[in-house]
Parts: C-alpha cells; sequence; structure tokens
C-alpha cells in the first residue's frame, strides 16, 4: 500500500513539474522576458552653480519637494556687485565724455561752414579791392610823374619871367597834391594787404577746425567703441551675479545635497541632484535573441523587485537602433582574426501605466508579449 502511495506521489509530482515546466517554456515562447530592467527617470539633474563661490544659502535638504523655479542656493555675489558698481561708474564717465565731445564738435561745425565762406569772400573782396587801388596808384604815380616835369618846366619858365608865379604854384600845389593822394593810397593798400592777410588766416583757422571735427569724429567713434566693450563686460558681469541664484529646473525632489553652507564651491561643482518621481519609465536590456516579435507598441509586464505583490503594465515606447556596446569607450578590435560571438543586448524603454510608489533605480523584471 505504501508503494502504491509513493508512486501516485512521484507521478504527481512528475505531473506537476512538467505542468510547471510546460508553463514556464510556454510563457518564454510568448513572452521576451528579461531580469536586466531598471526604473528611470527623464527628469534627473545635477545642479551646479555656473561660476564659483562661497555659498552662504541653502533652502532645501534631502527629500524635500521643489517647485520649479523656487530658489534653491546662492552664493555671495558681494565681489560681483563690487565690480557691477564699477562698470556703472565707468559707463556714466565714457557717456559723458562723449556728449561733451559731440557739443564740441556740434558747435564746431555750426560755425565752421560760416567762417569759411566769410574768410573766402573777404579774400575775394580784398583781392579785386588791392587790384583796383593798385591800378589806380600806377596810374596816380604815371600823372605824378608828367606833373613833376611840369613843375620843372615852369620853374625855369619862372626863372626866365616867362610866367607868373601864381601859376607856378598852382602847377607845385597840383603835383604835392597828387604825391599825397599816392602816398595815401599806398597805405591804404598796405592796410588792405593787412587785412587779407587776417582773412586768410581766418580761412586757415577753418581748415583746422574741419581737421579737429574729423579727429573729434575718430576720438567718438573710438569711444562708442570702448563703451560698447564695457556694456558687454556689464552683461557679463550682471550674468554672473544672476548666476549666484539657483533655481530649480523642474518640479520634483531633492535626491542629494551635496555641501552644507557655508561652503565655498568652484564653477559646475554638484549642489543639489533633483528627480521627478512622476517622470519614470523602465528600461530594459534585451537580448537579441529575445527581440523577436518585440516591437514598438507591444504590451508589457512589469515586477519591481521592492515592491511584492504587484505588477504594473506598460507598452513598448521605443527600440535602441543601435546595441548597447556599440557606442563602447573601448569597442572590440577583431582586425586580429580573433572573434568571440557575444550576445549583444539593445535598450528597449517601455512607458509606464502607473508609477505609484516607484523610484528611479529600482530593479525589476519585464515580459514583453510577443507580436
Amino acid at each position: 500500500m505504501s508503494k502504491r502511495i509513493g508512486s501516485f506521489i512521484i507521478i504527481g509530482l512528475i505531473l506537476l513539474f512538467s505542468y510547471q515546466g510546460y508553463n514556464y517554456l510556454h510563457y518564454r515562447s510568448i513572452n521576451a522576458v528579461s531580469d536586466a530592467a531598471f526604473i528611470k527617470s527623464d527628469h534627473i539633474a545635477t545642479l551646479s552653480f555656473q561660476v564659483g563661490g562661497k555659498v552662504v544659502t541653502m533652502t532645501k535638504d534631502e527629500n524635500e519637494p521643489v517647485k520649479k523655479g523656487e530658489l534653491l542656493a546662492e552664493i555671495d555675489a558681494t565681489d560681483f556687485e563690487i565690480s557691477k558698481d564699477q562698470m556703472l561708474h565707468t559707463i556714466e564717465s565714457l557717456k559723458k565724455s562723449i556728449e561733451s565731445l559731440k557739443l564740441q564738435k556740434a558747435r564746431l561745425e555750426e560755425t565752421l561752414d560760416l567762417h569759411e565762406q566769410i574768410a573766402k569772400i573777404d579774400i575775394k573782396a580784398l583781392d579785386q579791392e588791392r587790384a583796383s587801388l593798385r591800378f589806380q596808384i600806377e596810374a596816380a604815380k604815371t600823372r605824378l610823374k608828367k606833373l613833376d616835369k611840369d613843375v620843372e618846366r615852369y620853374r625855369n619858365m619862372l626863372k626866365q619871367n616867362l610866367i607868373a608865379s601864381t601859376e607856378f604854384e598852382t602847377v607845385l600845389t597840383s603835383r604835392d597834391a597828387l604825391a599825397d593822394e599816392i602816398e595815401a593810397m599806398e597805405k591804404r593798400y598796405d592796410l588792405l594787404s593787412v587785412n587779407r592777410s587776417k582773412a586768410q588766416k581766418a580761412h586757415e583757422l577753418s581748415i583746422v577746425n574741419a581737421k579737429e571735427i574729423k579727429e573729434l569724429t575718430k576720438r567718438i567713434e573710438a569711444q562708442n567703441e570702448t563703451l560698447k566693450s564695457q556694456q558687454k563686460s556689464l552683461k557679463a558681469i550682471e550674468q554672473k551675479i544672476a548666476y549666484t541664484k539657483l533655481y530649480a529646473p523642474f518640479d520634483g525632489v531633492v535626491a542629494k545635497k551635496f555641501i552644507t553652507p557655508p561652503h565655498v564651491v568652484k564653477k559646475g561643482a554638484f549642489v543639489y541632484a533633483l528627480t521627478d518621481p512622476k517622470q519614470l519609465y523602465c528600461e530594459v536590456l534585451l537580448s537579441e535573441k529575445k527581440m523577436h516579435g518585440v516591437k514598438q507598441g507591444s504590451l508589457a509586464i512589469v515586477k519591481v523587485d521592492a515592491i511584492k505583490d504587484r505588477t504594473y503594465q506598460g507598452i513598448v515606447e521605443s527600440i535602441a537602433p543601435t546595441s548597447a556596446s556599440t557606442f563602447s569607450l573601448v569597442p572590440r578590435d577583431i582586425a586580429s582574426g580573433e572573434f568571440t560571438k557575444l550576445d549583444q543586448r539593445f535598450v528597449v524603454r517601455i512607458k509606464l501605466d502607473s508609477v505609484d510608489g516607484l523610484r528611479a533605480g529600482m530593479g525589476a523584471t519585464v515580459a514583453i508579449k510577443r507580436d
């Protein structure tokens, strides 16, 4: 009797194991199963300052929730503020200097054309008047030579009592009057020459002013370039001041706090790590031998190691176009002819219907239904 019972037990166990084996093989034949699966997040960020300095404020601790745009940490911006004030003073001084040069240039430009035109007109008028006066002087000198001869002739005639003394006096008076007139005209001619020299100097001064205007224009342009450079530097300083404040890039939770204030950090040093627990997905490293029948949109069952007695539904969102080893830092070298075939794995991304209770980094087992 006992032998018969033992036989029944053995047969039962064989049937049970056979059934389980069948279920296992059948399950594996209709599903691509992999234990190389992890819960991941698109929104995991390590935050750092874009400038170095002493961190004086940190508003959040680990595991605390944050809102997008919320201030997380702050660097002492005193040195940057001082630099900004100095730059603003320099820029203001440059602007005043440029305005002064522009005003000086405008004044010169207002009078330049007028003075130049007046100088040209004066030179032309004086040249014409001098030429006319010189002609009159030369004509008067010709008449004076004739009167000199008449005086000498009348003097001889007076000595011979051929004319009255009044006639001689009349000729002599005419001659002296003409000589005085010539002297006056020559003095006037000299005065015109002096005035002409003054007009020429005025014209030369207008040329000098024109050169000065050009020089002022160059100085204004140079200072404008300096001003632009200083304004760019000011923007850079203002940007650095803005960089002294660290804000949350998205809604999430503080995953890690790397430092405690007060603490001096370098540019790019990690301060916080944030994650968004709502933006989770499952990433599977699926063997190429299991890839058949797996495609975008395939249904998937995800079991997480940390959460027992619960399964998550999902669909295949994407399949990597290349194997995970394609972009390895140390690629395989088969140039020597030695080759060992290795099972390649492809990254499969699964979109989950629910992320309740999940955390980034959890391990999972995934079964993707083959189509």
